[in-house]
């Protein structure tokens, strides 16, 4: 089992859709759509937003059974704004149903057995899903079985960046996941100073934990950068006709997860994550289905 845990809520586009989103929730949604069961941990209203959120997780085929339900805080929405280049912007609702996810005997055993789990910044923002997360991943690395994979997406959204929780969940990833403009605000929100923004993302590696350390830095249309512990890889820009961007990050986290639970290389796992991004940049909102054996086509041929 593949986990995201964090964020789920409604994506309000200005023309009124609403689209089931954020990271934790796209990332799972694309591990489900690349053949791995996943599921996505999190909480929604006692209210019509959140029942039809639940039944929109549904009918993209995963289950709803670690979505807690809040009695008193509303489900998640944000405003998504759309530039002319297809590059979002949002405007988060705090104090939300996803501030307040639990920490349950029934997650602790999740964690204690998957595969993988992904996190982020954002739904650390608040104390009460801040401690739910960091007691997950402790609890992966003290009991967790087999050799389960920490995946930390940075995903940093001002004005909700706790620097204790990047700090926390910095040490405790073994992968690390951020873009071109997020590497100067992680600079700032550690403390240090940027320099050359390469050597500083290469620095990362030796902030995680050393077991399967890695560092995924992504340049939209440029491709991206993937740093382990004995290689540095690149991979060119994949030409797409962008529709727009969101999700394209937690469509290529999970392509890189999924691709590497089947044991390929770095290389491959890098390769066809950009190939699989670039196709969901092509589709309106962040999860559109994705034939797998297209992208394996146009990656490996």
């Amino acid at each position: 089992m593949i986990v995201g845990v964090g964020e789920l809520l409604w994506d309000v586009f200005p023309d009124g859709r609403k689209v089931a989103g954020g990271a934790p929730f796209n990332f799972a949604f694309h591990c489900h759509n690349l053949g791995h069961e996943a599921v996505v941990v999190s909480r929604v209203g006692d209210d019509d937003l959140g029942r039809e959120l639940r039944a929109e997780v549904r009918r993209l085929g995963l289950s709803d059974e670690f979505i807690q339900t809040d009695p008193t805080h509303p489900t998640g929405t944000v405003q998504v704004t759309v530039d002319e280049q297809g590059q979002p912007s949002y405007e988060i609702v705090q104090n939300v149903a996803w501030d307040h996810i639990g920490w349950t005997e029934e997650f602790r055993h999740l964690v204690r057995k998957c595969k993988s789990i992904c996190f982020g910044t954002l739904a650390q923002r608040a104390d009460t899903s801040w401690d739910t997360i960091q007691n997950a991943l402790r609890t992966q690395l003290h009991e967790g079985e087999g050799a389960p994979l920490r995946v930390y997406d940075v995903n940093l959204r001002e004005p909700h960046v706790q620097p204790g929780a990047v700090r926390a969940s910095l040490a405790r990833a073994e992968w690390v996941k951020l873009n071109t403009d997020e590497a100067p605000r992680l600079a700032a929100v550690l403390g240090r100073e940027l320099g050359d923004p390469v050597e500083f993302v290469k620095r990362l590696v030796c902030l995680t934990t050393p077991e399967q350390r890695c560092v995924m830095w992504t340049h939209g249309g440029s491709g991206c950068d993937v740093f382990g512990f004995h290689e540095d890889i690149h991979e060119p820009g994949i030409p797409a006709a962008v529709v727009d961007t969101v999700g394209a990050g937690d469509s290529f986290t999970a392509a890189m997860v999924c691709l590497h639970l089947e044991g390929r290389s770095l290389k491959d796992c890098a390769r066809f994550a950009s190939h699989y991004a670039a196709r969901v940049c092509e589709h309106r909102g962040g999860t559109p289905r994705i034939d797998r054996a297209e992208v394996e086509r146009a990656a490996f041929g």
